[in-house]
């Protein structure tokens, strides 16, 4: 395993302590969000790849970014939840690299690191329960700017505290690419770092000396998908947080991730995610002036 690949700086954007009563439930979200949830009691259930985790007293959960799942409680439940996300400068995500367990058994050095985190970040709770309302700009905007208000030596902790909570998933986390060689490695390499660039087949051909029809052959074995359908995946999960983050117009968004047909982007946007940029864009503004409200 090479560790220098791996940037596992995150950013906290929520943290906060919930009682719901059987009000928990939400469906179709998928967000650019990781959320981690420590569940202090109470049942519920997270839906997610066409199946149901039942959430367990003392245990954590993890959702990736870009997981499409759901929540479902019809009792008393109380949780800590916090949400993380990692910088849309970032190459690689940390999600795609690695698969990780939904669930790990908990003990009372994660119930103090998860209360001392929410203990040194505070007004970071959810202004709203709905994720629809949470996963907006406003929200996300307040959010950063706590964290870029935040003294120093509290950001380090809370840094130190997000990995060694995640360290617990990484200790049963399994690569998702274990018998990748050298060469597709060095085609996933280049396709992260020029996502926002028109990727053609025959680049990436190039760079790792196979025949076009040899290279879409392996990536789809050692992937799953065509390159085509990875590269297109990628730039619009890179869209979704661009568009959380920034203030862009679909023109802008959709050159600035090298396409060059706007009416293209919209399409593929809207297969991928089941609602076109501009709906998407229009629907956070709605939230953003709710929340201003």
């Amino acid at each position: 395993m090479k560790r220098e690949k791996y940037n596992l700086d995150f950013i906290l954007l929520n943290i906060g302590y919930a009682e719901h009563h059987a009000d928990w439930n939400w469906k179709n979200i998928n967000s650019p969000f990781a959320r981690i949830h420590f569940v202090v009691k109470g049942a519920a259930k997270i839906v997610r790849n066409g199946g149901k985790t039942e959430l367990k007293e003392g245990h954590l959960y993890l959702t990736p970014s870009y997981t499409h799942h759901g929540y479902e409680c019809e009792e008393d439940l109380t949780l800590f939840y916090i949400h993380i996300y990692e910088s849309p400068d970032k190459p690689r995500s940390i999600f795609d690299q690695f698969g990780f367990p939904v669930e790990i058994v908990g003990d009372g050095l994660c119930a103090n690191l998860v209360e001392r985190l929410y203990e040194i970040n505070p007004g970071r709770e959810l202004s709203y329960y709905d994720p629809n309302d949470y996963d907006n700009s406003t929200e996300l905007i307040r959010n950063i700017a706590l964290q870029g208000n935040t003294p120093l030596a509290l950001e380090l902790e809370s840094q130190g505290i997000i990995k060694q909570i995640l360290s617990r998933f990484f200790a049963h986390a399994k690569e998702k690419t274990p018998d990748v060689d050298e060469r597709m490695s060095r085609v996933l390499d280049y396709i992260h770092s020029h996502i926002d660039t028109t990727i053609s087949i025959s680049e990436l051909a190039d760079i790792s000396f196979l025949t076009k029809d040899h290279l879409i052959r392996s990536f789809k074995k050692k992937i799953n998908c065509t390159p085509g359908k990875y590269i297109n995946r990628k730039k619009i999960e890179k869209a979704q947080l661009m568009l959380l983050v920034g203030d862009y117009s679909v023109q802008e968004l959709a050159f600035k991730l090298g396409f060059d047909n706007v009416f293209y982007f919209n399409r593929l946007f809207k297969k991928l995610t089941g609602e076109n940029p501009t709906s998407y864009k229009k629907r956070l503004e709605i939230f953003a002036n709710q929340a201003k409200d």
